[in-house]
């Protein structure tokens, strides 16, 4: 079990295991991306993308508007059972869809993505990850939040994400991690 302090006062109790990334603590770079990224509300289709235990899936049902749904996708089947059982014990079970990457609707369109992204993957598997994702984005105003280590490799995947046409800037560097706002592709 971890606790994740929510910068509005809330308190989230995740039930973690071994096998899923940062068992025994919400990760640093997950804890910067939720005290530092963007509002919340406003937006109906959300999606945590690599959503582990589920502490940025459940974060976001709790800030976004009643209504939102929250996709919260990863590839681990125990990362996605805990975040079911988690988002049901925080009271958001039914606003969170947890699923496999192949279970999410091919003409999902997202307002809003977050994620820690699985950098260790490789730049391969990474790149193709975040060009299915980042496609999805409401062309009129979406908007991916990620988070990466600066060692990890923050910058050049900042540069990547410019020149395959999708607008980035950095939100903030914080502890040794940088949030990066992503935008739509800008029609030709």
């Amino acid at each position: 079990m971890v606790e994740l302090n929510l910068p509005e006062g809330r308190l989230v109790r995740l039930t973690t295991d071994r096998g899923v990334l940062s068992a025994d603590k919400v990760d640093d770079g997950t804890r910067v991306l939720l005290n530092d990224g963007p509002p919340v509300a406003g937006a109906g289709v959300l999606v945590d993308v690599g959503c582990g235990y589920g502490a940025i899936a459940i974060a976001l049902a709790l800030r976004s508007d009643p209504e939102s749904v929250v996709w919260a996708v990863d590839v681990n089947e125990r990362a996605r059972e805990l975040c079911a059982a988690n988002a049901e014990a925080n009271g958001v079970g039914h606003k969170v869809r947890v699923v496999a990457p192949e279970d999410v609707p091919t003409d999902l369109v997202v307002e809003q993505l977050w994620s820690n992204p699985p950098i260790r993957v490789g730049k391969s598997a990474l790149h193709d990850l975040l060009r299915t994702w980042m496609d999805r984005l409401d062309p009129t105003g979406g908007q991916a939040s990620l988070v990466v280590q600066k060692h990890l490799g923050a910058d050049s995947l900042a540069s990547w994400l410019d020149d395959q046409g999708w607008p980035t800037e950095r939100l903030v560097s914080r502890a040794g991690y940088r949030v990066l706002s992503v935008r739509p592709r800008q029609s030709a």
